[in-house]
């Protein structure tokens, strides 16, 4: 568990970091243009990092082509194209305080369509770094919400919640190859969108610019982000990663030279308060694993007691079958428990 919200912790400073840099970049870039040269940055450079590593992990499958399409269609097509629609219909302030429900929008859908668990603490924390964005968002000005900008916003709130959702169900696969692909298809959907409607590539410089930083605050960052979700599941996870603007405001101070206000210091406190909860909180009770066959990256432990005919360096990854087990310990609603409760 610790090992997972420090994994998650840390997806979300590396996309705070880029933040700065993008906020730059979308001055004077038209924003689809810009996610799409950020997706394509990312996918670039995990290609080169899968053609230079010898990889353990299990491979993508052709019979993960479902989850791939609902992944780049509602994470890279429908998402970034409702934002768009909401943000010149909203002002910045309330535009930046709806774009805060994705996170409790994730933990909905994690818990009532796909099976995953959390515990009043849990809840709790999740309410905590939630409330620390919204802190972050907060400032001076009128609270005007137009209809269908709200809406759209809403809904692309909705979107990213059902791609987190539907990445977590290919969390056991290479996190490498995953991303590079939802990278390089979502990058191109959204840069082909964006043209579509009127938006033109920037200049050279920032075109490299806004790859490289796509390279680090998308590629490597999401990698993180799906290597926590193995151990966290997609509601937890999803809360972690909203500490990421608190990040970038701390970042904003050497980049862009302003200043940390009172509203930083209580997003600081709100979100210090939610990862405490996740270190503190402990679920343990008698479950049942029902039989199962699949393939990820494992070690021999209590869930993996299969045996190989060549010795098994460890880790590896290998399609293998699981018993029917009953037993407890402390966990987290990761790919071996998505039990009832």
């Amino acid at each position: 568990m610790k090992r997972g919200i420090a994994l998650g912790l840390l997806a979300a400073a590396l996309f705070g970091a880029s933040i700065p840099l993008t906020k730059w970049l979308a001055g004077t870039s038209d924003p689809l243009i810009l996610a799409g040269l950020l997706y394509l940055g990312a996918g670039t450079a995990l290609t080169g990092v899968r053609a230079s590593r010898r990889a353990a992990e299990a491979p993508l499958r052709r019979r993960d082509a479902p989850w791939l399409a609902g992944i780049v269609l509602s994470g890279a097509v429908v998402g970034p194209v409702l934002l768009v629609i909401g943000l010149r219909r909203l002002p910045g302030v309330p535009g930046a305080l709806l774009l805060n429900l994705e996170a409790p929008l994730t933990a909905v859908l994690a818990v009532a369509a796909f099976r995953e668990h959390l515990s009043g603490r849990g809840w709790a924390a999740i309410a905590l770094l939630a409330a620390g964005a919204a802190a972050l968002a907060a400032g001076p000005g009128a609270l005007r919400i137009d209809g269908l900008g709200g809406a759209a916003l809403a809904g692309a709130c909705a979107a990213w919640a059902l791609d987190t959702n539907l990445t977590q169900q290919l969390s056991i696969r290479d996190p490498v190859a995953l991303v590079r692909f939802k990278g390089l298809a979502g990058g191109a959907c959204t840069l082909l969108v964006g043209l579509a409607l009127g938006g033109a590539l920037p200049e050279t410089r920032a075109a490299v610019l806004a790859l490289a930083v796509g390279a680090i605050g998308y590629g490597a960052s999401v990698v993180l982000h799906l290597r926590a979700m193995r151990v966290l599941g997609a509601a937890r996870q999803s809360a972690l990663f909203a500490t990421a603007p608190f990040a970038a405001a701390v970042l904003s101070v050497p980049l862009l030279g302003e200043r940390l206000a009172l509203r930083d210091a209580v997003a600081a406190a709100l979100m210090a308060g939610g990862i405490l909860l996740l270190l503190r909180e402990q679920h343990a009770h008698e479950h049942v694993h029902d039989p199962v066959e699949h393939e990820h990256l494992h070690v021999h432990d209590e869930h993996h007691r299969h045996s190989h005919q060549d010795g098994g360096v460890e880790p590896h990854s290998h399609p293998h079958a699981h018993e029917r087990m009953e037993h407890a310990h402390p966990h987290a609603s990761d790919v071996h428990h998505r039990h009832r409760h």
